[in-house]
């Protein structure tokens, strides 16, 4: 993030402002579980986070209200499923705050991004809860009575675009004859490219690390479907489906885990972009995003200390 004069507290806020229209968008298609997740995740955010900032005696209330927290709870509810059971997304942030953040001494120490350190433990944990996503907009009732195990409803949930073609592939359909076109994940991914861009023009963020994901994106995407277009998706889609523009502003743009060097940021965006593609098209699961940003996340020290600016006097 840019040294703006914001504390860290108007800093956090400022995300969350900006994950506004992608939020929304999501609501717009999946219904109520979108906000019921928020809750969920803020709230266990905040308990786990005053729970063990008690146990190593540091001020409760000012580790809580700096918004790390809250942030990190809210990014990872809106990273799996709508209708997730409660606990998968209180588990998760549990793991989050404990093991990604915590564990390494508190907002500042952590090597990787909290959130996603979450969210790969649910997804090799919980692999059906974490793909099973609600087909339609869901009411209020319909959620608490799904995600609070009332009632299952049968014929509302199913797999996402990316997940139903990389089945379909795998079981030798080709591009030409699947449908890869998602309207949801479409409209979802421009809310948060859109607050991607008002982080930019309020200097929150820096713009090497989202436009290096994006290019590395669009390249390997391009390369791949060069030397076999038929079973790959086309270089536009995987800029429209899943978590591209989530992940490019928000989760990779994380200011403690990632590069802190302009050439180091473009590097380190770059080569993510790159390992997106690649555990999407090669991998065992649809999307890649989580375990780029973690892969990326152990690299940033050598980064670093490659692409440090050269000093050209001294006083």
């Amino acid at each position: 993030m840019h040294s703006t004069g914001l504390n860290t507290n108007q800093m956090m806020r400022q995300v969350i402002y900006a994950l506004v229209l992608g939020v929304s968008a999501s609501y717009v298609f999946f219904g109520w579980g979108v906000v019921i997740q928020i809750l969920l995740g803020t709230i266990a955010a905040l308990v786990v986070e005053a729970t063990f900032v008690a146990m190593r005696g540091r001020q409760v209330l000012a580790s809580i209200s700096d918004g790390s927290a809250a942030l990190t709870g809210i990014l990872l509810a809106i990273s799996i499923p709508a209708i997730a059971p409660w606990w998968v997304v209180v588990v998760g942030v549990a793991f989050a705050i404990i093991f990604g953040k915590q564990l390494y001494g508190g907002l500042g120490n952590n090597p990787f991004n909290p959130a996603m350190l979450g969210y790969a433990f649910l997804l090799i944990s919980y692999p059906l809860q974490m793909t099973t996503w609600p087909v339609d907009f869901l009411s209020f009732s319909q959620v608490i009575d799904e995600v609070f195990n009332l009632v299952n409803f049968d014929g509302i949930s199913g797999a996402t675009r990316l997940d139903d073609v990389k089945t379909s592939l795998s079981l030798g359909s080709d591009i030409a004859t699947l449908q890869v076109r998602s309207i949801s994940q479409a409209w979802i991914n421009i809310g948060f490219l859109v607050g991607g861009i008002y982080l930019l023009a309020r200097k929150i963020i820096f713009w090497h690390i989202p436009v290096a994901v994006l290019s590395g994106i669009l390249m390997m995407a391009l390369l791949i479907s060069i030397f076999d277009s038929q079973q790959h998706l086309p270089v536009q889609n995987h800029l429209i489906l899943g978590g591209t523009m989530l992940g490019a502003f928000f989760i990779a743009t994380d200011p403690v885990s990632a590069s802190t060097t302009p050439k180091g940021r473009l590097i380190y965006g770059f080569l993510m972009g790159v390992l997106i593609v690649i555990i999407r098209a090669y991998g065992g699961y649809p999307d890649g995003i989580a375990f780029a940003v973690l892969l990326m996340n152990m690299m940033v020290p050598l980064i670093d200390q490659y692409t440090q600016p050269k000093v050209f006097g001294r006083s």
